[in-house]
């Protein structure tokens, strides 16, 4: 049975490409790291042709510009400094550099921008009534619209989870989940909650991968669907709320939902975050994640840069003031209409 996540198959080709590739030997200086670096992005990393297109990006111009700025008698600090500048060039929240003592990761794809999301509005809305189950907070707003706020996709949920909410929620007029800021995890949760939406096998997207270390060897499109839970499943209107900070398998989360005709989303434009990431070494023993297979939406649109909302709505301060998530009662307001 076709699932939306990689299939064992993918999976299996994926890293038997990725372990039969020979990295060149380099030496454990700053100039072997510098150089390291660069050639697994360049061999591996899945979007240079799409950043190009969006704000041209040139991998190889990136390394004469910052070659130069590695020599054997800088410090440790100053070349993990140098080597995150580089990598922050992709403009990808996937792509980290790892240390013992620090974290190389580029946030501007949240940062950026306004938060659209406020705790102490989501507590106020949740009261001290809610109840929880695994990662999902839930109750009956008073309009009889069910709200279930899914903080993580970290956060497991199982299938009986998913039926005791649904079960609690079954005469609500509809359901709010709200994934604002939940900044990705498990794919198998993501798609473990969207099978709860969908009542035919859907297509909800694309995925390629790697086939060798040119910029444009991939596989071709193959299609991702996702098919409906054999479960309680909910047929009433949904709305899903997104903002930037909505990233990597939350990102997917909307991208899946988005396909399906009773699913509204409402917010921001979500942070992206669709490329399946991938892990390698650099002499020194510092660790490189990078987005390793591109995954696109229905449409074959990339949503690397995310995806856009069905109604754009902002969290105003005048509604914050008065205590009213704005985001949520346009929400609430669709889901009564």
């Amino acid at each position: 049975m076709k699932k939306f996540l990689l299939s064992i198959a993918t999976i299996v080709t994926i890293l038997s490409f990725i372990s039969c590739i020979d990295e060149e030997e380099r030496a454990d200086t700053p100039a072997g790291n510098f150089e390291a670096l660069w050639q697994i992005i360049d061999e591996h990393y899945c979007f240079f042709d799409y950043k190009q297109q969006e704000y041209g990006l040139d991998w190889q111009e990136v390394y004469h510009q910052y070659k130069v700025r590695v020599n054997d008698n800088m410090s440790e600090t100053q070349l993990f400094e140098v080597l995150c500048d580089m990598l922050a060039e992709l403009r990808d929240g996937h792509v980290n550099l790892s240390s013992s003592y620090d974290y190389g990761r580029y946030w501007t794809w949240q940062e950026a921008y306004p938060k659209n999301y406020s705790d102490s509005l989501e507590r106020k809305y949740l009261g001290t009534d809610y109840k929880i189950s695994s990662g999902m907070s839930y109750k009956v707003l008073d309009d009889n619209i069910g709200y279930i706020r899914y903080e993580s996709f970290q956060d497991p949920i199982g299938e009986g989870n998913l039926d005791d909410v649904l079960s609690y929620l079954i005469l609500c007029r509809g359901i709010i989940i709200d994934i604002r800021n939940n900044g990705g995890g498990d794919l198998t949760y993501a798609e473990r909650l969207a099978a709860r939406f969908v009542h035919e096998k859907t297509l909800v997207g694309y995925m390629q991968h790697k086939t060798g270390t040119g910029h444009h060897d991939f596989s071709s499109l193959e299609p991702q669907y996702l098919e409906p839970s054999s479960n309680l499943r909910w047929h009433k209107p949904v709305c899903v709320l997104t903002n930037r900070s909505v990233f990597s398998a939350a990102n997917e989360f909307a991208t899946m939902m988005h396909a399906l005709p009773n699913v509204t989303i409402v917010g921001d434009h979500t942070g992206g975050g669709s490329g399946l990431p991938m892990s390698s070494s650099l002499p020194n023993g510092w660790n490189v994640r990078f987005s390793s297979c591109p995954m696109y939406d229905k449409d074959k649109q990339q949503t690397e840069f995310g995806i856009d909302p069905d109604h754009y709505v902002q969290l105003t301060d005048e509604d914050r003031a008065k205590g009213i998530d704005t985001i949520i009662e346009a929400a609430r307001k669709l889901l009564v209409e």
